[in-house]
């Protein structure tokens, strides 16, 4: 269960965990889309298993940037007791900085939720 967490936040291959999902050449905060990998370059493991695969990837993007959302509004205008407009602005920002961070960790997160380890 740990390796297949580590490897989840690594954003590696499910299936041989040695070969990035991503291409490494892009940070993580970049305002540019990553780019993914069609097939794992290790195993051939086929990272999108049909048309449309992504799609669901959009809900567990959504969920994540709820969560960034409530966190950073309770740390800037409880903790912090910033303005409401100030926090507003905070929050909006910090959607613009982890965009890419959500695209790519969304898209990792839902194939790991469908991927079926074999069994030997």
């Amino acid at each position: 269960m740990a390796s297949l967490v580590s490897s989840l936040l690594k954003g590696k291959c499910p299936q041989c965990k040695k070969r990035s999902i991503f291409n490494a050449a892009q940070g993580l905060f970049l305002l540019s889309i990553p780019e993914m990998d069609t097939v794992c370059k290790n195993c051939n493991f086929k990272f999108e298993k049909e048309p449309g695969f992504f799609f669901g990837a959009m809900f567990v993007s959504y969920a994540l940037a709820v969560a960034e959302f409530i966190a950073f509004s309770i740390l800037f205008y409880f903790i912090l007791k910033m303005p409401i407009l100030y926090t507003f602005f905070g929050v909006l920002f910090f959607a613009l900085i982890l965009s890419t961070f959500n695209y790519r960790y969304s898209r990792i997160i839902w194939i790991y939720l469908f991927y079926k380890e074999k069994k030997a």
